[in-house]
């Protein structure tokens, strides 16, 4: 549920009532606004207590939320969230483009990366350190060599870096060297990964499982803002579906489908979604005219050499003919490449 406070409400009756949240059996999650704060309390709706909220000094209003994910949901925020990568902003009118190889593969390739991302405008570079692969005798990621050389290649071209964190006892590392932590799609429902990103201090990009549905991922969500982290961006990648000829089947109607429920911001990933580099241009705009808040592009200088889903990846000059299609559409629908 959520407390809106009077707009005259004192520090004193704040502290009073996070407390009586507190011993109610609720857990606060206080919001301060421009002209007044209110309270998140997430925990059993049907609890007696929680009719003590309306007649506590300073609360003027209660509202139920009857979505099971609480702080997802637009009522408990009503603005469009910001989250910041570094310089860089994500929703709320800023548009990020993530780009960058699959997996760090060396220092030289991905230097080389980086530097045609970062002209033609990209404002976070990604690569895999960790490399979850169907077959156990594909190429796995250079685990921390790769995140030292995305770090530095990263601070060389002033982008913040994104990278995945595979498995509990990895998250320690990969916040040592990553300015934001990638949830991959078959761990979206791994519940003990979000409790643990959840205790971090660092944006998390939570890709959408194969079989999800959106309430799936918003509840998924729901786990990391629950552990106190109200960083969080959301991504289509694509649902496993019917039809062969692409890699996945992208739903781009859950662009405006998760901004109608949840203040999170979205991005959308045609390169895992489709696989196919002639399919990647033009999703990629139909995924910045749906309202996305972002887009994610996996580039190679040389793909028939990668050692990792180098078949779905953009060329730099093909990624240089996108760049300037996204950034006169960002003009047009009056987002900021930030």
């Amino acid at each position: 549920m959520i407390l809106v406070l009077s707009p005259d409400a004192t520090p004193d009756q704040i502290e009073h009532i996070l407390e009586h949240v507190r011993q109610s059996g609720f857990t606060p999650f206080p919001v301060k606004g421009e002209f007044r704060t209110i309270i998140g309390a997430i925990g059993d709706d049907t609890n007696p207590a929680a009719e003590s909220f309306r007649v506590l000094p300073g609360v003027e209003q209660v509202l139920m939320i009857l979505k099971p994910f609480k702080l997802a949901s637009r009522e408990f925020h009503k603005a469009d969230s910001v989250i910041e990568v570094g310089p860089t902003k994500i929703g709320g009118g800023h548009l990020a483009v993530i780009a960058g190889p699959c997996a760090v593969e060396n220092e030289e390739t991905l230097d080389s990366i980086a530097a045609r991302v970062k002209q033609a405008g990209a404002n976070i570079l990604r690569g895999g350190a960790f490399k979850p692969r169907t077959s156990p005798y594909s190429f796995q990621g250079l685990g921390e060599d790769g995140l030292r050389l995305l770090r530095a290649v990263g601070d060389r071209y002033q982008l913040p870096v994104v990278t995945e964190v595979m498995d509990t006892r990895q998250v320690e590392l990969v916040n040592r060297y990553a300015d934001m932590l990638q949830i991959g799609a078959r761990n979206m429902q791994n519940f003990e990964l979000l409790k643990e990103v959840g205790q971090t201090n660092k944006p998390v990009l939570l890709k959408r499982g194969m079989s999800a549905t959106v309430k799936d991922l918003l509840m998924s969500a729901e786990y990391i803002l629950a552990g106190g982290n109200n960083q969080v961006v959301l991504c289509e990648r694509g649902v496993r579906g019917f039809e062969d000829s692409t890699r996945n089947m992208l739903d781009l109607a859950a662009v405006p489908n998760i901004k109608g429920q949840s203040h999170l911001p979205v991005i959308v990933d045609p390169s895992h979604a489709t696989g196919r580099p002639d399919l990647i241009p033009p999703m990629a705009r139909a995924a910045v005219a749906a309202g996305a808040d972002g887009i994610h592009i996996e580039v190679h200088t040389c793909p028939e050499k990668a050692l990792s889903d180098g078949p779905q990846a953009l060329l730099p000059d093909q990624f240089d003919a996108l760049m300037r299609d996204v950034q006169g559409l960002a003009k047009f629908f009056h987002k900021v490449l930030s």
